[in-house]
């Protein structure tokens, strides 16, 4: 066999196997996401509102927090979210520009690092993934 085609052998082997390493990588993501199971679905971070990835990142930080509300327990009484024990979920503000108030868009985070974004106070959730 000649090297031109032995290099096109392995060309497209190293296509197959990026290609396939892409594949399972995004299939194992999308299985490991918590809070999957609570059947909403899935957005990614990125296509949020921008205050919504900075809220995200003062949460992973652990503050501060604009508003003194940020982090009270999310009781979920409409349960729209999974059930889970009173304090599991905790809310915080995505502000929204121009309100006068929090207004109406929240990340709800959850123990098992879950989250949840609502833009029209508690009527609707998406499950959020964090790392897209």
């Amino acid at each position: 066999m000649g090297s031109r085609k032995r290099i096109t052998f392995a060309l497209i082997g190293l296509v197959v196997l990026v290609v396939g390493g892409w594949l399972i990588r995004d299939a194992t993501s999308e299985q490991t996401l918590p809070g999957q199971d609570s059947g909403l679905q899935v957005k990614a971070l990125s296509t949020l509102p921008p205050e919504a990835t900075a809220t995200w990142r003062l949460i992973e930080k652990g503050g501060p927090f604009p508003s003194n509300r940020d982090g009270v327990v999310f009781e979920n009484r409409e349960k729209r979210l999974p059930v889970k024990a009173k304090d599991y979920y905790h809310e915080y503000t995505v502000p929204t520009p121009g309100s006068k108030d929090r207004g109406a868009r929240r990340l709800v985070h959850g123990q098992q690092r879950e989250l949840y974004y609502t833009e029209n106070h508690y009527e609707s959730f998406v499950l959020v993934d964090p790392g897209k």
